[in-house]
Order: C-alpha cells, then sequence, then structure tokens
C-alpha cells in the first residue's frame, strides 16, 4: 500500500541531492508534488521522468512573494497541500572568526527565511488537510562543527521555529517536525575527499558504521513523517544519522 496516495506535498530544493531523492520517494508513495528549485535542467529532466504526478516550479526561494507564489502553484496544479518539506539549503563554510553579513545572508535566505515564510503562507492549506510540515535542520547545529557557524546558527534556527509551530498550530491539526540527515550527498563527498581522516573518524562514530543512503535512508523515513502513520508525533527532532547524535 502506498503511504501518500491523494496527498499533495511541496518539496523546495527538489531536483538535487537529497531533494531529488525526496521528490522520487514522495511520487512513489503516491503523492503528487510540486518540487521547487533553481536547477532548471535537474528540474525539468526529473519532471519528464517522474510523470504527471510531479510538477517543476523554478524560482528563487529568496524572491519577495516566492512563498505564496509556492503556495498557489501548488493549489492551481493539485487542489490542496497535505506536506511542506523545507530542504533547500545553500552555505559556505568559514571560520567562526571569518563569518560575514555574506555568509549569513546566503545561507538564512536560502535556508532559515523561505521555511518561516512557506510555513506561514501555507499555513491556512494545512490546517483545512491536518497536514504536516518537515523541516530540515543538521547534526552540525547541534554538534557545533567547525567552520560551520552560519550554517550551524540557521539549522538552530529552524529547530526553534518547529517547536513554537508545533505548540501554536497543534490544535490546529497541523504537525511540525525536524529531521536531520547525515547522506551522501555531493557535499559529502567533497569533504570525504577533501578531509578524508576527518571523514572517516566522523563515520567511526556512527554507531551504524557507515554514511546513509539517500534512496533508502532518509527518504522513506520523510515520506513516513509526512504520512497518516507519524498523525501522533509533532515538535520532534528526529536524526536520521545512523546513531551519532542521541537527542534526550
Amino acid at each position: 500500500m502506498q503511504q501518500l496516495t491523494d496527498k499533495v506535498a511541496i518539496i523546495t530544493g527538489g531536483a538535487g541531492g537529497i531533494g531529488r531523492g525526496l521528490t522520487t520517494a514522495f511520487v512513489a508513495a503516491g503523492a503528487k508534488v510540486l518540487f521547487v528549485d533553481v536547477d532548471d535542467e535537474a528540474g525539468l529532466s526529473l519532471e519528464q521522468e517522474l510523470g504527471e504526478n510531479a510538477r517543476f516550479l523554478n524560482i528563487d526561494l529568496a524572491a519577495p512573494g516566492s512563498a505564496e507564489s509556492i503556495r498557489d502553484a501548488a493549489l492551481a496544479a493539485f487542489g490542496r497541500i497535505d506536506t511542506l518539506v523545507n530542504n533547500a539549503n545553500s552555505s559556505t563554510p568559514a571560520p567562526l572568526l571569518d563569518v560575514d553579513d555574506a555568509n549569513l545572508d546566503q545561507v538564512f535566505e536560502s535556508s532559515f527565511r523561505p521555511t518561516l515564510k512557506l510555513m506561514q503562507a501555507c499555513h491556512g492549506a494545512l490546517a483545512e488537510t491536518k497536514g504536516s510540515i518537515i523541516n530540515f535542520a543538521s547534526g552540525a547545529g547541534l554538534n557545533g562543527d567547525p567552520n560551520q557557524g552560519s550554517y550551524a546558527a540557521a539549522k538552530e534556527a529552524i529547530r526553534g521555529i518547529t517547536r513554537v509551530a508545533a505548540n501554536e498550530w497543534g490544535p490546529n491539526g497541523i504537525r511540525v517536525n525536524v529531521v536531520c540527515p547525515f547522506a551522501l550527498t555531493d557535499g559529502v563527498r567533497w569533504w570525504s575527499e577533501t578531509y578524508p581522516e576527518q571523514a572517516a573518524h566522523t563515520v567511526s562514530t556512527v554507531p551504524l558504521g557507515r554514511i546513509g543512503d539517500i534512496a533508502t535512508d532518509i527518504a522513506p523515513a520523510v515520506v513516513f513523517f509526512a504520512s497518516d502513520a507519524s498523525q501522533y508525533i509533532t515538535g520532534q527532532t528526529i536524526m536520521l544519522d545512523g546513531g551519532g547524535i542521541k537527542l534526550r
């Protein structure tokens, strides 16, 4: 049985990396998906690959009014919104002493601010369907990873507003959770190749002994949090990291 039959999802950053895996998994689980990205070639290719249940929208999340445009596009295409997945992010590593306005603007305008704006814009539609929001944060923020000051700040800010939304919007039937993945993305490959000793040490601290696979380890968990099977879970941070971080 498909977990997301008749459900409609918005996925940001949905044409590449983890987002591509999410878009593919959601469609396979029976959902109709509006996926948002600025990579036109990758987006159009994925749309063609997945068929009529996947619609690509090329829009800059930092542009004024983008959240409302995304919401309206999803409603026009599919008539409802059941799930909002805020996955998009762009950041540049830098030592904390070197973090400047450009670093902060890059990650907050691609990650935190669009997450908040889309949550606000989609609130009414999600209240109608008793829907789910899944936000993306990171172990980098929980651990305070070196050279990730601006990224950690944005991701921890997302965890903060997730908890607030869970409390405020629970009475509307909207569930709001965070996932923190450790997955084999292009960025992780670059890190593994550039800092092999650091990467090997990090993997050695993961009880399951490996970096997560997007298709088999990350996407199915996100599908679960979009499904009715998780209807009594909200306000949580879920580590999809093989046990590397154990929250209490």
